[in-house]
């Protein structure tokens, strides 16, 4: 059967269910998902939105070698890694990791090891815009 892999990095929102459908498949018995979401304060600072910046081929790149390094740990139906770039307000998702597997073993692993590696490798930064006391100060972040 054919890998079959969805990444895509985007300045659009990011609708959970249709990225799970995209990886759904008649042989899978398991989805298992991760997604990110933008809290509304860090060490008592009022968060207003996270602004992520990427090279996006680079990116794309290295999303596919992780994907790759996760099919070769585990046996996985479908995987799908979307990512938001540009402006995301408090509340709105950042990142779907979604992953179909014919047991839930597989996709559950692969998921976890997915945003940490993701978060670790992956040339995709955040800064983070803070109001309130803190109005017009941010912070640059590893993502």
């Amino acid at each position: 059967m054919p890998e079959i892999n969805f990444v895509k990095l985007t300045n659009d929102p990011l609708n959970i269910q249709e990225i799970i459908n995209l990886v759904k498949d008649d042989g899978a018995g398991a989805i298992s998902t991760f997604s990110g979401t933008t809290r509304n304060i860090f060490q008592e600072k009022q968060v207003l939105r996270l602004d992520y910046v990427s090279y996006i081929p680079m990116a794309t790149k290295v999303i596919n070698d992780l994907i790759t390094s996760a099919r070769a740990q585990w046996s996985l139906t479908k995987v799908a890694i979307y990512h938001r770039i540009g402006t995301v307000p408090v509340g709105e998702t950042s990142v779907v990791i979604a992953v179909s597997s014919v047991h839930r073993h597989e996709s559950l692993k692969a998921v976890e090891w997915l945003i940490d590696q993701l978060k670790e490798k992956a040339p995709i930064w955040k800064k983070e815009v803070y109001g309130g006391s803190s109005e017009n100060e941010s912070v640059w972040k590893e993502n």
